[in-house]
């Protein structure tokens, strides 16, 4: 498993008007990565950020900003992500028809390149393209909202996603509901980065709330 558990709390869930407060306080807490959700209103039914966002919360840490692009297009929009201070830059499959293409635009751009899945698509979209990606993206809910519920049906996704990447240095995300009453589950099938909204900005206490998600990850994964 590359580099262990990782906690990603998706600034989704943040308050938009203390962004910079927000950030600096999920780093505090000990968060391994910052995930920005990237809604496009057309791939997605919500509109959230865009570069300028990116850009704005750099500053604010120092920790992997990990970009999840639910649009389409995306490849227009690769590079000024990466200019405005992206760390890891993940676009959908279903996304676009070109995706080894993507991918390669982004590890061009010097970013590490991630591919997500939507609940209905088949880990066999990833299949011919596993030795240009750094980071597979399960989602847990259809993409579009934040504070929906994990659908127990992608546990089995999760497995097959894992036993699919071998030991190839590839992390495996997962994004949708997220919490500590599932995430040994989801750890034990073979995850091993969390991203986390409301069950972390919306707890009061972020560090407890960071500590309890890690430690119930932790404690299924073998």
């Amino acid at each position: 498993m590359v580099g262990g558990i990782k906690i990603a709390p998706s600034i989704l869930a943040a308050d938009f008007a203390r962004f910079g407060e927000e950030i600096r306080a999920i780093d505090e807490a000990g968060c391994d990565w910052i995930h920005v959700d990237v809604m496009d209103g057309h791939f997605v039914p919500n509109i959230t950020f865009g570069a300028h966002v990116v850009e704005a919360v750099r500053p604010w840490t120092k920790k992997p900003i990990d970009v999840h692009l639910m649009m389409a297009p995306a490849d227009p929009y690769l590079e000024s992500f990466a200019k405005a201070g992206a760390d890891r830059i993940t676009v959908h499959v279903e996304a676009g028809p070109h995706l080894d293409r993507s991918l390669h635009m982004i590890r061009t751009l010097g970013k590490r390149a991630g591919a997500a899945l939507n609940p209905a698509t088949p880990e066999s979209a990833i299949a011919y393209v596993l030795d240009h990606i750094d980071t597979i993206l399960v989602m847990t809910v259809n993409p579009g909202f934040g504070g929906q519920e994990f659908i127990p049906a992608m546990i089995e996704k999760i497995k097959r996603v894992r036993a699919m990447i071998g030991d190839r240095p590839i992390e495996l995300e997962v994004d949708g509901g997220i919490a500590a009453s599932n995430a040994g589950g989801v750890a034990n099938a073979g995850a091993n980065v969390f991203v986390a909204g409301s069950s972390i900005f919306g707890s009061g206490a972020y560090a407890q709330a960071i500590d309890a998600l890690r430690a119930a990850a932790a404690g299924l994964e073998k």
